[in-house]
């Protein structure tokens, strides 16, 4: 008996010794330190710090031996950037401060009131925030949103965001506990149009090579900010460095196995803190038919609540992806766990959402403690305050249990998108 436990044991070993040799915590180290220094700045978007980054990002894909879509690493489109330089408003006949307003608009002049024709919606108080600005800043039609006042912290993130498509339509946010029944907003913007990119590197499956597989992270973060006791840059090491160390050492762990059935798609998204718009684009390049399985990376950089060898994924109970990998490290010390922050809200918040809202299997991975991450958004969220042993581990297990995807044995079940919510 002992020699036939000894017989099943051993192909387990042999993948782990190979896995322990390709990723390794030097090498996770090497690149979380880089993507998290100073010299890039925080990696804002429009900034030289994040140009930096989407190039490191495609040399570790060259190096790979990955894959360009087309003749680049680099998944460029546009983005309008817009700067308010004037705005009055006036609700139900009273003015209110500018800074009550945001706007998402390519149009250097605005003016429009009750009888322009605009979609007239609202998000109360209570409702998700989140899953409800991404809904409206989707719409295809000029929209004006009111918030209530419960809401007015998030539209300084909003203001100045461009639309990412020349069609998009025209958006304003409105801090309104009701919706009013007059209104009257003009103003004025200085508008660019720019150039953003994702990296996305691919390596093409044996046998089924139309079945795509997506690993995925953003590189983006905050920039420079707020002086806090001297130090201004928001690093960004576990939001979401971490998350995109990851990606970069499974696109080199499976390269050198080789073994992939299903295509593989390695990608680094932009701008996701600034509406998710690298993301959008990159769902867009895809049949969500042939897309059989979405692994997103965020914040991997420190102990889930369960501590060590132990990650959540969001949306857990809406496919049975969960449940595969859950099988594929069975015998092991690591545990995949459902999301336990719920009123959060996350399956709706990170990369994952939009093709998960066309039926994907797309669930985020993580293990910020959502209720108390000290570092959350903050100047210090640096490599220092992350677990990089741990952090290793995570990055191994989700290698191992993505095993019977890749290979095609596993094809977890569809979003019911009728359950969305």
């Amino acid at each position: 008996m002992k020699k036939i436990l000894l017989l099943l044991a051993l192909p387990l070993l042999a993948q782990a010794q190979k896995i322990d040799k390709i990723i390794t915590r030097a090498e996770t180290e090497r690149i979380e330190t880089y993507l998290a220094s100073d010299e890039l700045a925080g990696r804002k978007p429009f900034t030289p710090g994040i140009e930096k980054a989407a190039n490191f990002i495609a040399g570790e894909f060259e190096k790979a031996g990955l894959q360009k879509t087309k003749d680049s690493f680099l998944q460029s489109f546009p983005l309008f950037k817009s700067q308010l330089q004037s705005i009055s408003a006036i609700i139900d006949e009273k003015a209110i401060e500018g800074k009550q307003v945001a706007i998402i608009s390519k149009e250097a002049s605005i003016q429009l009131d009750e009888k322009s024709g605009y979609e007239v919606v609202s998000i109360k108080e209570g409702e998700n925030f989140g899953q409800n600005a991404y809904k409206i800043m989707a719409a295809k039609k000029p929209t004006i949103a009111f918030l209530h006042e419960s809401f007015a912290k998030f539209i300084p993130r909003l203001s100045g965001r461009g639309p990412m498509k020349e069609s998009q339509a025209t958006i304003l946010f409105v801090i309104s506990n009701t919706v009013p029944s007059t209104f009257k907003i003009t103003a004025a913007q200085q508008v660019e149009k720019l150039q953003l990119s994702n990296v996305v590197g691919i390596l093409p499956g044996k046998s089924r090579l139309n079945e795509y597989v997506i690993f995925s992270g953003h590189y983006d973060h905050l920039g420079i900010g707020k002086p806090v006791q001297g130090d201004s840059i928001y690093n960004g090491a576990n939001d979401d460095a971490a998350g995109t160390t990851a990606v970069l050492m499974l696109a080199k762990y499976y390269a050198k196995k080789r073994d992939n059935e299903r295509t593989l798609i390695f990608a680094a998204f932009t701008a996701e803190e600034s509406g998710g718009f690298g993301s959008s684009y990159f769902s867009k390049q895809f049949n969500p038919d042939q897309v059989m399985a979405m692994f997103n990376l965020e914040m991997i950089g420190t102990e889930s609540k369960w501590g060590k060898n132990s990650a959540y994924i969001t949306g857990y109970e809406k496919s049975s992806m969960g449940e595969i990998l859950k099988k594929n490290l069975a015998g092991s010390e690591f545990t995949f766990y459902p999301d336990p922050y719920l009123d959060q809200n996350l399956f709706y918040r990170s990369d994952n959402a939009t093709l998960a809202e066309l039926g994907v299997p797309a669930h985020t991975i993580s293990t910020s403690k959502m209720d108390s991450e000290p570092n959350y958004h903050k100047a210090s969220d640096e490599v220092g305050t992350l677990d990089l042993d741990n952090m290793t581990e995570i990055i191994k297990a989700i290698a191992k249990s993505a095993t019977s995807i890749i290979s095609g044995k596993d094809t977890p079940s569809r979003v019911d998108t009728t359950k969305l919510k």
